[in-house]
Formats: structure tokens, sequence, C-alpha cells
């Protein structure tokens, strides 16, 4: 993990890995529900664990080197992390019950992580990279993989 590089390689990598987690899933979701349940259980925890990531670790430094935190873009990401979470809840609702109708809940959760993740992609990650030193970043690196798999790999909106 800690030989990314830069934040925007890694988390640019993690976001294209959910993508294709999520891909999986829709295009399985009526023809090999088994298959599509464990892409969508794989993709769920995933987003979690990137979410944690950002507001345990990227978010803080964002906020501690720059001094904004309630005026400044990691205030937004966070409200966004909260709608983007209450539609990955719809859709696991409807996954746990083996109802292939969530077209709709899907669509708004895409739209979500579309807006999200290119902000994040154009403006913060590169951001957080310049402000940062290759130091600072293998700590970033590191402490992720020091975070407890219980604080992402929750089921049905525990939190």
């Amino acid at each position: 993990m800690g030989d990314q590089g830069t934040i925007t390689e890694f988390y640019e990598q993690d976001h294209d890995r959910s993508d294709e987690l999520f891909k999986t899933f829709q295009r399985l979701k009526r023809s090999d529900v088994p298959k599509a349940k464990e892409a969508f259980k794989e993709f769920k925890f995933g987003l979690q664990r990137h979410i944690v990531w950002e507001e345990d670790l990227l978010f803080p430094l964002w906020e501690e080197k720059t001094g904004m935190s309630e005026d400044g873009p990691t205030f937004a990401m966070r409200a966004e992390h909260r709608r983007i979470g209450q539609q990955l809840e719809a859709i696991h609702g409807k996954v746990a019950n083996q109802n292939p109708d969530s077209d709709q809940e899907e669509q708004a959760l895409l739209n979500l992580l579309g807006s999200h993740n290119m902000k994040e992609e154009r403006v913060l990650y590169p951001a957080i990279d310049q402000l940062t030193s290759a130091e600072e970043r293998e700590t970033v690196f590191r402490n992720m993989k020091n975070i407890p798999e219980e604080r992402y790999k929750l089921c049905c909106g525990q939190h």
C-alpha cells in the first residue's frame, strides 16, 4: 500500500476497483444472484473502507494543513459521504432480500459517486499531494493499514 507514491494515484485506483465491483454486481444481479451478492458485499465494504480512510486520515490532514474545516471542501465531502451511505444501504436492503429491482437506487448512487469522485480526483487529492511531503503520505498509507476491519466491514447500517 505504501508504494503508491501519491494520494491521488492510490485513491483513484481504489475508486476504479470499486467501480468494477459495482459493474459486476449490476451485470450479474438478475442472472447469478450469489456472485452478484458477493460483488456487492465486496463493493460495499470497499467503499465504506474508502470513506473511513478519508474521514479518519485524509480529511483531518487537509484540515490541519489548510485550517479549513467547517467552511472547506471536507465539510461538504462528509455530507456527501452520508448521502452515499444512504443509497448504499437502500441497495443493500434489496440485495439482502434478493430483489433485483434496485435500478433507481443504483442510478442515484452512481450519480452521487460520479460527481463526488470527480471533485476528489481533480481537486482534493491533488491538493493534499501538493500540501504534504512523501513522509506524510507514507504515514497516511501506513495508518490506512492499521484501521481495524470492524470500522468498515459493516452490514445493514451499523455504525
